[in-house]
This record gives structure tokens, sequence and C-alpha cells, in this order.
């Protein structure tokens, strides 16, 4: 890269200045568009491998969905189906969808996934969830298609 020139002269910080934007650049433009470490996909795999077992989407499904004996769901907070926004059941915030195909954020940081797995799971279960329990959900998570949105269930009389 050829060094630029100040009033004639060639000086070394200019040609470092020049060389380290050139670099960053390289890396801005490599770099993925999110700012995760991870995929939904690979913590659905590090959790599965983690466990031995394989993964199974009903499971996950019938997982987030029950109540495990005390007063919520991941539903409760998340909906079901989890692709649009919705409203934590006690405070009130706006959580974003959980799906990925509905929000490609979720699920792309590890120690996020990690932090907010830790929470969650002691809010519905008093304990953390297994690692088979984790790779279920996600399993269910990803067959939701963002081209093929589910219907909500509809209330049983």
């Amino acid at each position: 890269m050829p060094a630029l020139h100040h009033g004639g002269m060639h000086t070394p910080h200019t040609t470092s200045l020049v060389r380290v934007t050139a670099l960053l650049a390289l890396v801005f433009a490599l770099a993925p568009a999110h700012a995760g470490d991870t995929t939904a996909a690979s913590q659905m795999q590090r959790w599965s491998d983690a466990s031995g077992k394989p993964v199974s989407a009903e499971r996950g499904r019938v997982f987030f969905t029950s109540r495990h004996g005390g007063e919520w769901s991941c539903a409760s907070c998340h909906g079901n189906p989890p692709t649009t926004s919705t409203r934590h059941a006690s405070t009130g915030k706006t959580i974003t969808a959980l799906a990925p195909a509905f929000n490609p954020e979720r699920f792309t940081d590890t120690a996020k996934v990690d932090k907010w797995f830790r929470r969650n799971c002691n809010d519905v279960l008093s304990r953390e969830c297994t690692a088979v329990e984790k790779a279920d959900v996600l399993a269910w998570l990803l067959q939701f298609d963002a081209k093929n949105p589910p219907q909500a269930p509809k209330d049983k009389p």
C-alpha cells in the first residue's frame, strides 16, 4: 500500500494510520451483520453434544408450553407461537420474538444465551435447564419459518 505524502514528505505515522484504517475496513466488511459469536444451530449442537442425546423438537415444544408444576411456562412470556414480540408476564417489558427465523439476533451471543437460559429456567423450573432441555427447545424454535408463519393455537372451549 503506498504511503500518504504530507507536503511531499513520507511519514511513518501516516503510513501506519493508512494501514490500520485499511485493516479495520476489511474487518468490518467481513464481519457478520450481527455482533454475535455463534448461531442458534450451533447452540443447539453444543447442548446436544453436552447431553449425549439426539434432539427432539416435539420434546422441546412440550417443554416450552408446559408449566412444570409452577405458575409460568416459557410460553407465558415468549408467547405460543414465539414468533412475535410479547410482554413479560410480571414486568410488562417488551420481549422480542424468540424464534430465530423471526428475530435473527436470537441465540447469537453465547454469554447472553447462557445468562437468559439460566434466569428463565430458574423462573419456570426453579432450577437450571439441562443441556437436553435447551437443545430440544432450540430444535423446536429452529423449525419456525418466517416465510410460513404459524397460527396461534385456538383456545379450547
